[in-house]
């Protein structure tokens, strides 16, 4: 069948940053919703009716993540369900990608159309790339760096505009079950306290000390944003940084004056710490991403410990930044596994032995750390990992004298807590 029904969608949703591999980035909206008025025309796939649907662009966030203006329930509705394999195009661009509920559904670097609800409570049908930058990686925006509020803009290329009409059709129904059901965790973690009753409130709030090989006694920690409320985790990463004396920060998240806008900033312990914004996106092969990082660096170097990194949850960029780092003072892969997944135990509960903890850490941070090496695998043997994060780091922009410096800053010792 090829009857083609009109069906109007409202603007539903604004859209924001990632809720499990990429990270919620607040309300930061910098392109003007396009009308919201859909189509869809049916297909048939076996004896199940699907049809091709479109949709408007309602938002591309900061971290270049798009935002429909179509909901879950429409897609839900026409036939569309997590595991199912979608065909979007854009303009001349055209993507196939899985349908999961969190970025973690799709390894680093690949694709996923998320069912999600963003903090503010709506549900919203949004494109990304798992740590990557989905509006430049279909060719669809750039972004650009500007002075005023929120510190970014969407400029559309080939001749698009936030008017472009998204096709999406069906490829494969439940085409990714198998993979689906090793990554999917979007249901699985709250931001109830009570739901982590077995948890200090330093694990509730993702806080840790970094205690890798080659890094020194309490000088570097981890942890969840101590001052954006949106994983209600703020305050008890607040009082774990008080308890562990952090004296320099680096937030990987937020500009400045989106820090300090957060409720009761100014009365947080985190507001008396040496502090830089880097404000980085979630492509952490990008230039942008790289010069923040080498800057976030030199702050560590000209500056006391103990030192924090975070970042929204502490995961992604906070995950990258710390694997690096202890790359950099002589840990192995099994040190990096183990730090980077404590963060999917306390808060998914994924314990080690099980075959989603190693499926993680594969497609995750093992992956990202693989291509910023520039190798095939962190296993490969007779690897030399610390090798390899001085050049990464000599590769964007830090001179040896630079790399030298950050490593005795790290292997400095402090009373160390946590």
């Amino acid at each position: 069948m090829n009857k083609k029904i009109c069906v109007l969608f409202l603007a539903c949703c604004f859209g924001l940053g990632a809720c499990s591999v990429q990270e919620d980035s607040g309300t930061e909206n910098s392109v003007t919703p396009a009308d919201a008025a859909g189509e869809i025309t049916e297909k048939d796939y076996g004896a199940q009716t699907v049809p091709d649907v479109e949709a408007g662009i309602n938002d591309i966030d900061k971290y270049g993540n798009i935002t429909l203006t179509i909901s879950p329930d429409s897609m839900l509705n026409a036939g569309y369900e997590t595991a199912d394999i979608i065909s979007v195009r854009i303009g001349d661009s055209e993507m196939e990608m899985p349908v999961g509920t969190a970025y973690s559904d799709a390894d680093s670097g690949e694709p996923i159309c998320c069912f999600r609800t963003n903090s503010l409570g709506v549900e919203c049908v949004t494109f990304a790339v798992n740590t990557g930058n989905m509006a430049q990686t279909m060719g669809i925006a750039e972004r650009h760096v500007i002075d005023t509020d929120p510190g970014f803009e969407w400029i559309y290329l080939n001749g698009l505009d936030e008017s472009v009409t998204v096709y999406i059709s069906m490829v494969q129904k439940q085409g990714y079950a198998d993979e689906y059901r090793l990554h999917q965790l979007g249901n699985t973690r709250t931001n109830k306290r009570d739901d982590y009753a077995s948890l200090s409130d330093a694990e509730f709030a993702n806080f840790r000390v970094i205690e890798t090989t080659g890094m020194g006694k309490g000088t570097l920690y981890r942890s969840s944003s101590p001052v954006n409320p949106a994983l209600n985790r703020n305050q008890e990463a607040d009082d774990a940084l008080l308890t562990a004396g952090i004296r320099t920060v680096l937030n990987m998240s937020d500009s400045e004056s989106l820090m300090k806008q957060y409720p009761e900033y100014i009365m947080t312990s985190y507001s008396h710490c040496d502090i830089i914004a880097l404000n980085m996106e979630m492509n952490y092969y990008a230039e942008d991403f790289q010069s923040k990082l080498a800057e976030g660096f030199r702050y560590i170097i000209s500056h006391d410990g103990p030192y924090l990194i975070h970042c929204n949850e502490g995961k992604d960029r906070t995950g990258f930044a710390a694997a690096l780092l202890e790359c950099l003072m002589g840990a192995d892969v099994k040190e990096i596994q183990e730090d980077y997944m404590l963060t999917y135990f306390n808060f998914y509960g994924i314990e080690p032995g099980t075959v989603q903890y190693d499926e993680i850490s594969s497609s995750n941070i093992e992956k990202a750390m693989a291509r910023a090496f520039n190798i095939e695998s962190i296993r490969q043997k007779d690897t030399d990992l610390q090798a390899c994060a001085e050049a990464y780091l000599n590769d964007i922009g830090m001179s040896p004298e630079e790399i030298s410096a950050l490593k005795a800053r790290l292997a400095q010792e402090y009373e160390g807590k946590y």
